[in-house]
């Protein structure tokens, strides 16, 4: 049996298998982020009860958030305690993941757009780093973390009109104090910038939210694509998306997208299913 992970800073999905399988959620997994233990302790505790026989599996692949090569050894020793020596054990980059599971075995232009985001070149076997992601407080354009860093600056210092601002201290219940706590004194302060999401969505309609988005998206073409050294026209190929942000708002990024040169291509909501098919098909 095979376990296939496509794990980011929120949630992390675990496909568990062969040619069919389930699929459990657990908390999000990045070493950048959380310690060895706490990362064993959401596989023992979210993951582990649910698989009848650790004897069975054979193959772990796991793709996460933060696994650079300085990072995945951590995870792959984290696996071994959890599984045994028994298993392969593979442990990639989300990025490495989504290009597999949007491009298989082709080229293309690979993208995240998710908790965070990330962009890269992929030949049809390697990656080739567009540009480098950064994280929510230098980079991650696009991403659910820098709406919402960008939705509060600019709620907060009253850059909305009134409505808007009025709207989102009624929706979300929170105030300047209670922000200022989230954002600065509390971990994980990207998935709590990520969770104001919602809130733009719901008022994706209100002109100037819907330019705000547009131009929350036209950076990360901007900053990522535009900048980057491809070995391909990126202006002649589609770029194609996976994650929760590129599905929800597809349209406002198409339309970014489209006022930026470029053409999107696919969108997956989860780039779970095309790994499974990238390890299960021949």
């Amino acid at each position: 049996m095979k376990i296939i992970a496509d794990s980011g800073s929120t949630k992390t999905a675990w496909w568990i298998g062969e040619s069919h399988g389930s699929l459990i959620h657990t908390q999000g997994i990045n070493p950048y982020q959380q310690e060895p233990a706490t990362i064993l302790a959401i596989i023992t505790d979210g993951l582990l009860p649910h698989i009848p026989s650790l004897s069975h599996i054979d193959e772990i692949w796991f793709y996460g958030a933060g696994c650079t090569p300085e990072k995945s050894p951590i995870v792959e020793s984290v696996l071994k305690q959890a599984f045994g020596p028994t298993p392969s054990i593979f442990v990639g980059s989300d990025m490495l993941g989504a290009a597999r599971s949007l491009c298989q075995h082709t080229s293309g232009i690979a993208c995240i757009l998710g908790t965070g985001s990330n962009s890269s070149y992929y030949d049809g076997n390697d990656l080739h780093p567009c540009c480098p992601a950064l994280g929510y407080i230098l980079g991650d354009e696009g991403s659910g973390a820098y709406i919402g860093k960008r939705l509060v600056g600019d709620i907060l210092k009253r850059q909305f009109p009134s409505d808007l601002c009025q709207a989102f201290f009624a929706e979300t219940g929170e105030t300047q104090g209670s922000i200022i706590e989230r954002v600065y004194r509390t971990p994980l302060p990207n998935r709590f910038l990520a969770s104001l999401s919602p809130f733009c969505h719901r008022h994706r309609t209100h002109p100037s939210m819907h330019l705000f988005l547009l131009d929350c998206f036209s950076q990360f073409f901007t900053r990522n694509i535009r900048s980057a050294s491809l070995p391909c026209n990126p202006s002649e190929c589609p770029i194609h998306f996976t994650g929760s942000i590129a599905y929800y708002y597809e349209d406002e990024l198409r339309q970014a997208a489209e006022s930026c040169g470029y053409t999107v291509g696919q969108i997956f909501q989860s780039p779970i299913e095309g790994m499974v098919k990238y390890h299960t098909e021949v």
